[in-house]
């Protein structure tokens, strides 16, 4: 059980100071009076005490629900800050290489109104950018600098699934937060200390993907911890927008420096995800569990409830609800502790049978978790389009549509928006269905021949290339959207673990891993292909697409021969 945050910790201690000050103003008994939660699903809960008196003006009564909000909502921002980090090197890349012919085109204007020698001869194509990247090969460096960030990002994330689970997810997220940080913040301090070394970059680069490895298993691991698997499709669908936001932000505060100070696109968002590394670590609780210690931890008698470990909503606990067996059902039902001889007068409390604490998953266990296998291929294939678009979108827009890079930023914000909706839609469709393969077979069936539309139409102007991006964002993120939160959360508490939560991170990291494989591919493959044309670019995406769909046709042919004589399957991963 994880300590309690020093921030949540003086929240609690200062309601609690406030309550006793009103008992002892109004002469009540001193019990610290906490009201009891019993949630109707099943009875399910956390163990919250209480004694009279039974005024309402002086309980104390603090909902596990509340709780719950304010862990959606932090890991909500929390991760947010990751993705509003990563998104300024794609803003950033037209700056780097800049539109030689428009530098020309401006210097031959300038020469000419001033009677000056034609400055044409200083503007080559190989000479207007930020060195190193002003050279011809441009691409070709800028996708190495994504594939160092991914390839590394890839890599770490393996490790960072069997690390989070062995240690305190609160502090193990505030270091990487602010490690991350500081890394990105380095990027940024290349412009403004004038390096040009190649290595410095890939370096940053390299290390920066490393430690945001620790954000996905934790945050994940967080959310599931405190959400059942009832409507997890919609909840999770709306929570993983902050992907998008975190992309559509990056995109607004890069793009508002990158003309004038490109450092300060990542100068800012380093800083803004320390400061959330900072929030993280004062109030991030990672399991209802540890609300436990925060009603221990403020006991104003000196006494102690059961110091045994609860179980929260992955824990697959036994509750039961106590109480006298009389008509007029009294409230004098007293909660044992420890020591027999002690009780304290309460409420219908709720009693939770102590488990063992179970332990963490094997690597080769968690490959064993049916479907575990077939869903991380298949996000290979779909991470590898959706970073494709996040690394290359923005210069894509630039070099098609012909604009400079600030708009072009705020109009590859478009394919986030279209990607919020499209995560939304997988997890409100799969949670009606309830099927998860099949919801993600059929859009990404329709995302190939969307993305084609969109390499044809993109050149007749910006209103329909504002309609195909917010369609391709939609089919292209959603079934990476639903892949990585809902069906990660069900794998990682599927039934074949028999009530054992701690697989949750490591399942995760490793359908996560396997997807920034291809998320580290597809940025280098589009750097390479670019060379000879978008349209090879394109194609790849398309083709990627197609495999991502084929590795998915076994669970979508189980689902729909289970549908026929189940509501609900094993495939399905739902609760049984």
């Amino acid at each position: 059980m994880a300590p309690v945050p020093p921030g949540v910790r003086l929240l609690v201690s200062f309601d609690r100071d406030q309550c006793l000050l009103l008992n002892k103003e109004e002469k009540w008994p001193s019990y610290l009076h906490l009201s009891t939660l019993i949630p109707n699903s099943l009875k399910k809960g956390l163990i919250l005490c209480s004694s009279r008196p039974h005024r309402p003006d002086t309980e104390l009564y603090i909902s596990p629900s509340r709780y719950r909000a304010l862990t959606f909502i932090l890991t909500f921002l929390l991760y947010t800050s990751f993705h509003l980090s990563r998104k300024p090197i794609s803003i950033v890349k037209s700056e780097l290489h800049k539109n030689c012919s428009a530098v020309s085109e401006a210097a031959i204007i300038a020469s000419s109104s001033s009677q000056q020698p034609s400055l044409l001869s200083l503007h080559t194509d190989v000479d207007c950018g930020w060195k190193p990247f002003d050279k011809s090969n441009y691409k070709q460096l800028l996708g190495a600098m994504d594939y160092s960030f991914l390839c590394a990002y890839a890599i770490g994330m393996y490790l960072s699934g069997i690390i989070g689970e062995r240690l305190p997810i609160r502090l193990y997220l505030t270091v990487g937060m602010l490690a991350s940080g500081v890394f990105t913040c380095l990027f940024g301090l290349g412009y403004i200390y004038n390096i040009h070394n190649l290595s410095f970059y890939i370096f940053v680069q390299v290390a920066n993907g490393l430690v945001q490895t620790t954000g996905w298993p934790s945050v994940v691991t967080c959310i599931g911890n405190w959400f059942g698997k009832g409507r997890r499709g919609l909840i999770m669908g709306l929570w993983n927008s902050h992907t998008s936001v975190g992309n559509i932000l990056g995109s607004l505060i890069a793009g508002y420096w990158v003309s004038s100070n490109w450092g300060m696109s990542f100068i800012v968002p380093g800083l803004i995800i320390i400061i959330m590394g900072v929030v993280c670590f004062l109030f991030l609780i990672e399991h209802p569990n540890d609300l436990k210690n925060i009603y221990t931890q403020n006991s104003s008698l000196g006494k102690t409830v059961p110091s045994k470990s609860w179980n929260g909503v992955n824990g697959h606990t036994e509750v039961y609800l106590q109480y006298k067996d009389n008509k007029n059902q009294s409230y004098d039902t007293e909660l044992l502790l420890p020591r027999e001889s002690e009780r304290i007068p309460m409420q219908p409390v709720v009693v939770v049978k102590s488990e063992s604490e179970p332990s963490a998953i094997s690597f080769m266990g968690a490959l064993r978790i049916p479907g575990v296998v077939e869903f991380s291929l298949c996000l290979l294939f779909a991470k590898l389009v959706s970073y494709t678009f996040l690394f290359w979108l923005p210069l894509y827009i630039t070099k098609a549509a012909h604009l400079d890079a600030k708009k072009a930023g705020d109009l590859s914000t478009l394919f986030d928006v279209g990607g919020i909706v499209g995560g939304v839609l997988a997890g409100v469709i799969s949670d009606k269905l309830g099927k998860r393969a099949t919801t993600c077979a059929v859009m990404l069936l329709l995302a190939a021949p969307t993305l084609y539309g969109f390499s044809m139409i993109s050149e007749f102007g910006l209103g329909p290339m504002i309609g195909m991006l917010l369609v391709c964002g939609g089919l292209v993120n959603g079934p990476y959207a639903l892949i990585t939160t809902a069906v990660s959360a069900d794998l990682g508490t599927h039934k074949s673990l028999k009530g054992n939560a701690r697989a949750l991170s490591t399942v995760t990291a490793i359908i996560d891993g396997t997807g920034s494989v291809g998320a580290a591919l597809g940025p280098l493959l589009a750097g390479l292909l670019s060379a000879g044309g978008w349209d090879q670019v394109f194609y790849m995406l398309m083709t990627a697409d197609f495999l991502a769909l084929l590795l998915l046709l076994r669970l979508v042919t189980k689902e729909l021969a289970s549908s026929k004589s189940h509501p609900i399957s094993t495939v399905e991963l739902k609760e049984h």
